[in-house]
């Protein structure tokens, strides 16, 4: 199976034996302690030795909430021991975590991506309190979304209607999905497509590149030199 940005995997008894060993301090050692037992699942990050399906390790990592440090900690997981994988919670699913205030604006703004074929995901601080319960939010954490375009005017559509969302403390970041596996900021994307800069910066499993042209982006030709 492809992997793509913002995935997510369980991990077996025997997955979570093997990374355990990989904490660099006892922080980490209680911090990976509690993820296993809870069950908590880590995220797929960028893949240097390839994340085709034939890998047999898959880097993964997790963002730690305050009681750890807020640590972020990178860790290599045999493929095997992967039980399955999973995704980062959807748009309406996160919305008790808002404040009152803006969960109105927020419910309109998914009704309107769901009108336009577009599906939020919410990672960041909201996508991990969300699944761990812990404390990974604070005052200026941004509400970060990932959300697959089939094509540049679905993108331009959900540029938009992100860039006109507007509820009080509450500010939404993130990035637009091509492909699977070519992710830009929806604010850079808006950029470009209104001539206000003449490149975007394309990330995917494998690394990131400045691109200037759609079919580039579209067609997965990532040819510009490497960042």
């Amino acid at each position: 199976m492809r992997l793509h940005r913002h995935q997510l995997a369980r991990l077996t008894p025997g997955g979570w034996d093997a990374v355990r060993g990989q904490a660099r301090d006892e922080l980490e050692q209680a911090c990976l302690a509690h993820w296993a037992d809870a069950g908590l699942p880590l995220v797929i990050t960028q893949q240097r030795c390839g994340s085709g399906s034939d890998a047999t390790v898959i880097a993964m990592g997790l963002s730690a909430p305050l009681r750890w440090e807020r640590r972020r900690i990178c860790l290599q997981v045999p493929r095997a021991e992967v039980l399955c994988f999973d995704e980062f919670p959807t748009g309406p699913q996160i919305a008790p975590l808002l404040p009152t205030r803006a969960r109105a604006a927020w419910e309109r703004l998914c009704a309107a991506l769901r009108t336009a074929g577009a599906t939020p995901r919410v990672y960041g601080s909201y996508g991990w309190q969300f699944l761990s319960g812990a404390g990974h939010l604070h005052g200026s954490s941004d509400l970060d979304l990932w959300l697959s375009a089939a094509e540049p005017q679905q993108a331009d559509q959900i540029a938009t209607l992100l860039h006109d969302f507007e509820a009080e403390g509450l500010r939404l970041d993130g990035e637009l999905l091509f492909n699977g596996d070519s992710a830009v900021s929806w604010r850079e994307w808006a950029a470009w497509r209104s001539g206000r800069c003449s490149a975007v910066l394309v990330k995917t499993m494998d690394g990131s590149r400045l691109l200037r042209t759609l079919d580039k982006l579209l067609g997965l030709q990532m040819s510009e030199a490497a960042l």
